[in-house]
């Protein structure tokens, strides 16, 4: 099944991380917007929490490039949080595909960050992130996710803002 939804999870997003326990498509998207709770309000300990433990979990994205594990994953966004960068980001227009015990969300991600001359920066990105139910935590986590920039420019200038 699949559906298109535009979700509006931003920097108003709430920490529903107590409803990612229930073990249907509602919990899925409780945990996705924690996520961008997470993601907006710097919050490692809830986004440590969102993001699967596996060894596999895997992030692709412009800034870290490649990289697996939950804790790595951990690292990766504790280092985009101490950048400074201040980042808001909203997740909308997506299509939605449900399977039992599995969702994905891919859709575009709009927002800002402040670069180092303290300007507010807009950038887009396409975005994909897949969420499974996690039998042994009991609620649904994060195991991959994907991004990217179309423009070559704001993508350069992007990853020079989140390397600082």
């Amino acid at each position: 099944m699949s559906d298109l939804v535009d979700y509006d999870f931003g920097p108003h997003s709430r920490n529903r991380l107590a409803d990612t326990a229930a073990e249907t498509a509602d919990g899925a998207v409780a945990a996705l917007e924690t996520f961008y709770y997470a993601l907006n309000h710097g919050d490692l300990d809830v986004l440590a929490q969102i993001w699967s433990d596996d060894d596999l979990t895997q992030v692709d994205n412009p800034v870290g490039g490649i990289v697996r594990s939950g804790s790595a994953i951990v690292e990766l966004y504790r280092h985009l949080f101490e950048s400074g960068m201040h980042l808001e980001i909203t997740f909308t227009d997506a299509a939605t595909y449900w399977t039992p015990g599995a969702a994905m969300f891919a859709g575009r991600e709009l927002g800002h960050y402040t670069n180092a001359e303290g300007e507010r920066v807009p950038m887009e990105f396409r975005t994909s992130r897949y969420f499974t139910w996690h039998p042994r935590h009991e609620r649904w986590r994060q195991i991959h996710h994907h991004g990217s920039l179309d423009d070559p420019v704001a993508l350069h200038d992007y990853q020079m803002a989140a390397r600082a």
